[in-house]
């Protein structure tokens, strides 16, 4: 008989740190849920101190990453349910398909290598980094309008202007525009993952219809590539942005994606 998972891992994105999940973070807690939530290597600070000297961004890579997220997760006695946002939700894409996990939830994921859907709002909000190949060896920040566009598009300005000062740090340019050149680079890449595989997790692709940055057209796409039998379902949610843990009613996503996961954990 399969334990019930007691570990949920939450995995954040690019442009934010694990703060981006606070209200996850307690409103697992009081359902009785161990969580954790892992920065990226080097993010065991806080927002303003990664505003105020960003070097370690960046020098990150996606390989290192997920070596770190592999050992976080590795180390845990049972598996866990993991979700991850955004380019978490690939990196949950790539520890899954590793083996690692009971379940598995992305929300607003960014696509694994082979997902070519690039919608042009998706262009425009990465347009910051991609506009320069210098922006490769740079950690590049977005604008509150930039912000604004991608992150929080259906938001108030004021509760735009509030989270983008709470939450917002700069990317790492070299993932992002290596992210951009996988389908063209010969060989295996860091975020990619064996659509084949028929032991992975189960997994759910959550996706807010006004998404601009990673629009439900990518994780429709993503979903389709996967051609083990394996379950692979997407649930998408009317009216909302990509900082969809943040977005007011995100409760009701929270305990959505809780009670899938728990219903599909292996």
């Amino acid at each position: 008989m399969t334990a019930t998972p007691d570990t949920i891992v939450l995995v954040h994105g690019f442009w934010v740190t694990p703060r981006s999940w606070e209200n996850w973070i307690t409103h697992y807690e009081k359902k009785g849920f161990r969580v954790l939530a892992p920065g990226y290597p080097g993010f065991d600070v806080e927002v303003e101190a990664l505003n105020a000297d960003p070097a370690i961004i960046e020098k990150l890579t996606a390989h290192e990453i997920i070596d770190h997220l592999v050992g976080v997760v590795s180390a845990l006695p049972t598996a866990p349910i993991i979700m991850g946002h955004s380019a978490g939700g690939a990196f949950t894409q790539v520890l899954i398909d590793r083996g690692l996990g009971a379940s598995a939830v992305a929300l607003n994921s960014a696509p694994t290598e082979g997902v070519k859907v690039t919608p042009l709002s998706q262009v425009r909000s990465t347009f910051p980094v991609l506009k320069s190949p210098a922006n490769r060896h740079k950690a590049v920040p977005l604008t509150l309008e930039q912000w604004t566009y991608a992150f929080t598009n259906t938001f108030t300005a004021e509760e735009s202007q509030r989270l983008y000062e709470r939450y917002a740090i700069p990317a790492a340019g070299g993932i992002l525009w290596d992210s951009v050149l996988a389908n063209f680079i010969p060989g295996p890449q860091d975020i990619a993952v064996d659509y084949h595989n028929a032991s992975r997790a189960p997994l759910l692709f959550i996706s807010g219809s006004e998404d601009h940055i990673m629009p439900p057209s990518v994780q429709r796409s993503n979903a389709k590539h996967y051609k083990a039998d394996t379950i692979t379902e997407i649930k998408e949610y009317p009216g909302y942005a990509h900082l969809l843990p943040a977005q007011q009613g995100w409760e009701d996503i929270a305990d959505y994606a809780l009670e899938w996961a728990l219903r599909h954990a292996r």
